[in-house]
């Protein structure tokens, strides 16, 4: 059995779920922590769990006894010593209230085919079922799921080293430092080429990150485990004060949340030149700011729109990025390939140099978005749509690049366009107006994903007023506010 197999059996269970209410993340989430029983014990690494809550003693029970085990075992793991379950096991809940469906789970995951998957790679499997996740539910997982090709590309391209630290300051599921390992170990015949003490460094220093979001954490955590990565992955938030520790990386590539600091509040970073509530912009000012300045040390973030020339404080942040780095490439990305089909992205690849002023001569564009069809579910983004854009950015001589979607702009053009870099789109030649408007069944399919959303946090105030003795207490009152407050944003969006 193939790992894409195994993931289309586990992933089937969910239809298992859909009547205790459970979301496609939820059930991920859940699967999550069943998988990391099972496959410490595949992986001989069972001793880290005390003996009663191991894989075997999980399947021996049934019925509500099951349940109560469950429950109880997810509370005592948050709990442990050790710091690997802590991070997949914290604060780590079930949304499963039907004994037989996860009864049912629990065995499918049992009779499944560990001798093949093991062979095919454990890490495999759980990123099948990330990318499915991500796939099915736009709305949803999407948000942190960065299209697999794309981060392959970008790989391909900032071409990680051994000996380099990579980091990702919004980590997600881990993605880019999952696909960077991955990029290390074919150049060095799986790390075999390397000295004992760069194996090491590879495993436990080369690859780091930072996610916000507890759950999206708690996955990144279980894939970097079953890559055999085990840098610091932390659980914070990198536009805090914590975030002003983070420097002097070699290579960071990421992809961070689109939109604006809750409340509207500016980011709380002492070492911050330029003060702003947009995300993207603080990002970018962190990342140019967390690499070595030695010429060598380098970056691709993936950006909206907005960041190119929104005006004001963005214009300063350009500026000072094209000061301190060599911004050389912007890639125009594709609309529809993100959860929201109106996002438009770019990846902007830079160097931080030895000095701080004017290392930006020329930036070369790629426009890989007009004249493109629209990407969606039934029409995926690949590898072939970016092998003229690789062909681009590795020539040795630009100039001598004929694809007339590859423009160079210098920076004193730039500058005469108030430092906007919204440059570099060719002419439209859409005869239809109707020809780019979003795929009406994967719009139908987003508006039920945020519903479906928006009625499990309903359900979650009920439930959690319900089980208040005293329902009209402040706790109970401000908790549910809070849930009812998410639900109105979900709405919204």
């Amino acid at each position: 059995m193939t790992n894409q197999e195994i993931v289309q059996k586990l992933w089937n269970l969910c239809n298992v779920l859909r009547d205790d209410g459970i979301t496609y993340h939820q059930y991920v989430t859940e699967l999550t922590y069943l998988l990391f029983l099972k496959m410490m014990k595949e992986t001989g690494q069972e001793y880290i769990i005390d003996e009663k809550y191991r894989w075997d003693e999980l399947v021996k029970k049934e019925g509500i006894e099951l349940k109560e085990f469950y429950r109880q075992l997810l509370l005592d793991l948050g709990k442990a010593e050790n710091e690997l379950l802590k991070e997949v096991y914290t604060d780590a809940s079930t949304y499963i209230s039907e004994p037989k469906n996860l009864e049912k789970i629990i065995k499918s995951i049992d009779d499944l085919d560990w001798y093949s998957a093991k062979q095919e790679g454990l890490g495999d499997l759980y990123e099948g079922l990330l990318e499915k996740n991500a796939s099915e539910v736009k709305s949803g997982a999407g948000q942190y799921f960065t299209p697999r090709v794309l981060i392959d590309t970008i790989v391909k391209l900032v071409d990680p080293k051994p000996g380099e630290r990579c980091h990702d300051p919004a980590a997600g599921t881990f993605g880019f430092m999952i696909a960077a390992d991955r990029h290390i170990r074919s150049k060095t015949d799986d790390y075999f080429d390397l000295s004992e003490e760069d194996v090491e460094f590879q495993k436990y220093k080369a690859f780091s990150g930072v996610e916000l979001v507890k759950d999206a954490h708690r996955l990144a955590v279980m894939n970097a485990l079953l890559h055999d990565i085990h840098g610091e992955l932390v659980l914070g938030d990198t536009l805090s004060s914590f975030g002003e520790g983070l420097k002097n990386y070699d290579v960071i590539m990421t992809n961070p949340p689109f939109g604006t600091k809750k409340g509207g509040e500016r980011v709380s970073r002492t070492d911050f030149t330029f003060s702003t509530s947009n995300k993207q912009l603080n990002f970018l000012q962190h990342i140019y700011r967390a690499l070595k300045a030695n010429g060598k040390a380098r970056a691709a973030v993936v950006l909206p729109d907005n960041v190119l020339f929104e005006g004001g404080v963005g214009t300063e942040i350009r500026r000072d990025l094209m000061d301190k780095c060599n911004l050389h490439t912007i890639l125009r990305l594709p609309t529809g390939i993100f959860y929201a089909q109106g996002v438009k992205t770019n990846v902007l690849f830079f160097t931080r140099e030895k000095t701080d002023v004017g290392n930006t001569k020329d930036v070369w564009i790629y426009d890989l978005r007009t004249n493109m069809p629209s990407f969606g579910k039934r029409n995926p983004l690949t590898e072939a749509h970016f092998d003229k854009f690789v062909e681009a950015y590795l020539a040795e001589d630009r100039t001598k690049v004929e694809d007339e979607r590859w423009n160079v702009f210098t920076r004193e053009e730039i500058a005469k366009k108030d430092d906007s870099l919204d440059i570099g789109l060719i002419a439209d030649e859409s005869l239809s107006i109707y020809e780019n408007l979003p795929d009406p069944i994967e719009s139908a399919e987003e508006a039920v994903g945020k519903l479906e959303q928006a009625i499990f946090l309903l359900n979650e105030v009920i439930a959690e007023l319900k089980e208040m003795e005293e329902p009209t207490t402040y706790e109970a009152t401000s908790s549910s506010t809070l849930k009812v407050a998410e639900t109105t944003e979900v709405l919204e969006k």
